[in-house]
């Protein structure tokens, strides 16, 4: 295209002997990233230029102007889908080699990303999924598919995530700050599910933490019962010669018999329902606090750290 109709050069020779040589180029050049703190990190990108041929001896190039007026930007071209073009700076280096010294320019080009996208496809879906995940801790510990569900769901959520977070990047050997927010958001997902393993272990073998003291007091309440019912039958046994004698005492003998199996039962189906019904684990009592507030504070450090990373550069002049 820059050759079109000739090529864009320009070479021009002035009163004093200066010569003017001006080339246009399109140069398509890489720059090395560092994403250790990706999304929240800052580039400086390096556009370095010089003699291939003449060693210093013969040419030596030097800014003859600053950084604001040897390298201009234009605001139209600065504008990137995913940086913000901070500034530029410029500086000059001598490059040894087998041929000679030779000397280069540089202009580095100071980027920093935005982090708009990655918060609403990585970040908020994230946060979401484990604010879902402790949403069992208030459902009760006998509804076993609803809080199976919950875990299991929120797991997958998040091994999703992760895959479609870890394929939009690099494939570098080193966890980013991406990485370390996935990764801590699937500890809690899967810790809020081992949670509730442990629950519905601890209700099976006798309604969670409480329940040993439950058990026996069944177990206290069947033997009195038996007791009572024992003594009865050798009280009818007792009185059952006598009954033909004196027909007087069988509506005794019959009430107070009838009465004193009758109650403990009652109660004991009482003092049952009142335990068992709509029970709630110690275990997720304390996960209901526990798991939002160090949630809550790993956000505020995670966040607190890398959004105050502000790149110091030397001589940076600010982009328009």
């Amino acid at each position: 295209a820059h050759n079109m109709t000739m090529p864009n050069k320009l070479l021009r020779i002035k009163d004093d002997g200066t010569l003017l040589y001006t080339m246009r180029l399109t140069v398509h050049a890489e720059c090395p990233m560092h994403l250790e703190d990706f999304p929240m990190d800052f580039h400086s990108c390096p556009l370095k230029f010089g003699s291939y041929a003449y060693t210093i001896s013969e040419v030596t190039y030097a800014w003859t102007l600053n950084a604001s007026e040897s390298v201009v930007v234009e605001e139209e071209s600065s504008r990137l889908n995913q940086y913000d073009l901070l500034g530029q700076t410029v500086g000059q280096e001598t490059i040894k080699s087998s041929t000679g010294e030779y000397t280069v320019m540089t202009a580095h080009f100071h980027l920093k990303r935005k982090i708009g996208y990655f918060v609403i496809q990585t970040y908020l879906p994230c946060i979401m999924t484990v604010i879902l995940s402790q949403v069992s801790f208030w459902l009760n510990r006998e509804s076993v598919p609803a809080r199976t569900v919950f875990g299991v769901t929120t797991v997958l959520t998040m091994t999703t995530l992760s895959i479609s977070a870890r394929n939009s990047l690099p494939k570098v050997a080193y966890a980013t700050a991406m990485d370390w927010f996935i990764a801590v958001c699937y500890a809690f997902v899967f810790s809020a599910l081992i949670e509730f393993a442990t629950v519905n272990y601890f209700t099976k073998r006798g309604w969670a933490w409480d329940g040993k003291s439950v058990v026996s007091e069944k177990k206290k309440e069947r033997a009195s019962m038996v007791k009572k019912n024992n003594a009865y039958a050798v009280a009818v046994a007792n009185y059952a010669p006598n009954i033909s004698k004196d027909s007087s005492t069988l509506p005794t003998i019959a009430k107070g018999g009838t009465a004193d199996p009758s109650k403990p039962k009652a109660d004991g189906k009482a003092q049952e329902s009142k335990k068992t019904f709509n029970s709630v684990s110690k275990i997720d009592r304390m996960s209901r606090i526990m798991f939002p507030v160090l949630f809550g504070s790993f956000n505020l450090v995670y966040w607190a750290t890398y959004l105050n990373r502000e790149p110091v550069i030397k001589d940076m002049v600010p982009s328009n």
